[in-house]
């Protein structure tokens, strides 16, 4: 049943996590990337493959049905381009695609919500990448 899986956020509520939850309802987005360091302040496990999750949009409703394909940790001056493109933001590049994610985490949500406003990553900073498919829309 939906209501009994955990749910996953893409980015923070507006208008990212908008366009990116409409690339997972359209097929578009079949990857995503997480810094290690929030599961573990978070104390959360890493994804497992076979993990199902709700997708919520947000106004906090789920929306989609997610099941991981596979997980593994890199450092993020190792992230492919075809991680990059499946991320499903129109990258056509590794540079363009890394730029964007700076952005999000040196962001004042982002920082704000790690509390350290000089927060920074680098190509050593180690990511989550997360592939999944899309089980059900609803």
């Amino acid at each position: 049943m939906i209501d009994d899986l955990p749910v996953f956020e893409f980015a923070f509520p507006g208008p990212l996590r908008d366009r990116l939850v409409a690339a997972v309802l359209d097929g578009t987005k079949t990857s995503t990337t997480g810094l290690l360091q929030d599961y573990e302040i978070d104390g959360e496990p890493l994804p497992v493959v076979g993990a199902r999750a709700a997708v919520v949009d947000s106004a906090g409703r789920r929306v989609a049905v997610i099941e991981v394909t596979e997980v593994r940790v890199s450092r993020l001056g190792d992230v492919d381009l075809d991680h990059a493109r499946d991320e499903g933001e129109g990258h056509d590049s590794v540079a363009a695609w890394r730029a964007g994610h700076e952005e999000y985490w040196h962001g004042t949500d982002y920082r704000g919500w790690l509390g350290d406003p000089g927060f920074t990553v680098d190509d050593d900073t180690p990511v989550v990448l997360e592939r999944f498919r899309l089980v059900a829309a609803l």
